[in-house]
């Protein structure tokens, strides 16, 4: 096939030898299988900012730490080259958070690194050595979605650990070879100790794959693993290999409704700042 604009440069550089075919076309890239020399991959080709349908990357890059001070402030600012380093960030993202979730114990594609916005990593396979299906093209029994429900629920438990939580997981974004489920898709991976969002969206991580596999096995529904994992979290206690029980004491105390609106409003307010900045940054930039 006709190699794809984005792919040249490391065809050029003999990182890929051969373009097979496009494998699939998301929100926020465009996926092909390539050969690199004996090996069959996959290249992740990012799409431009204005190009991709995912929103929010204001909420999930928040907490993101940029070591370079001039970065940090062009980035900030919004101007051209700000705009190219937070692009930068968003692609490298993924695979830092490739790298430290399989040393922390969580399935993910092999990365091999990202050149000029174009990620290459192990392409994930069946057993007949066929692309892997997505979690939602797959079918099983209620044993095996209590089963592989589990092992996704250690993940999330482990990416925590690390200090990650996903922020768009689903269905749509976990692979199933004959070993279970492989997690993909984490440019947007945020910062959990740094970012505001990261309880519920470890919240909305746990319950949307809850619910998936709860199609097969519907006593999943009554499960709490999110607020369990949270609040080990918050409290210090978690670890990689905790037992989680999918069970949470709710507590009976009464929320101080003043402290909720006082968080609300200072984050609204902030929200409006950075839209004023980021406006700013468009008629000077």
């Amino acid at each position: 096939m006709k190699i794809p604009k984005r792919i040249q440069p490391l065809v050029d550089d003999g990182l890929v030898d051969e373009v097979i075919r496009p494998l699939m076309s998301g929100k926020e890239a465009a996926v092909y299988v390539v050969r690199c020399g004996a090996e069959i991959r996959c290249a992740k080709v990012y799409k431009e900012a204005d190009k991709r349908s995912f929103k929010q990357a204001v909420q999930y890059q928040e907490g993101r730490k940029v070591r370079n001070s001039r970065r940090a402030r062009a980035m900030e600012k919004g101007s051209r080259f700000g705009r190219s380093q937070q692009e930068e960030a968003w692609q490298n993202a993924e695979v830092d958070a490739l790298y430290r979730l399989a040393d922390a114990g969580v399935r993910v594609p092999k990365p091999y690194g990202c050149f000029e916005g174009v990620l290459l990593m192990e392409l994930i396979t069946d057993e007949l050595g066929e692309v892997a299906p997505r979690l939602n093209d797959v079918s099983m029994s209620a044993e095996q979605a209590r089963e592989d429900h589990a092992v996704m629920m250690q993940y999330v438990m482990r990416m925590l650990c690390a200090g990650l939580v996903h922020g768009d997981l689903s269905e749509f974004n976990v692979l199933v070879d004959e070993d279970g489920p492989v997690i993909i898709d984490l440019p947007q991976a945020v910062d959990a100790a740094g970012n505001n969002h990261a309880e519920w969206m470890l919240a909305r991580d746990v319950d949307s794959i809850t619910t998936y596999y709860a199609q097969y096995a519907p006593e999943l529904l009554g499960s709490k693993y999110a607020k369990e994992i949270w609040a080990l979290y918050k409290n210090g206690e978690l670890h990689p290999e905790f037992e989680l029980t999918g069970q949470f004491a709710e507590t009976t105390r009464k929320a101080d409704v003043n402290r909720v609106l006082q968080v609300i409003e200072a984050a609204a307010a902030e929200e409006q700042e950075r839209q004023r900045r980021r406006l700013n940054a468009e008629e000077t930039g």
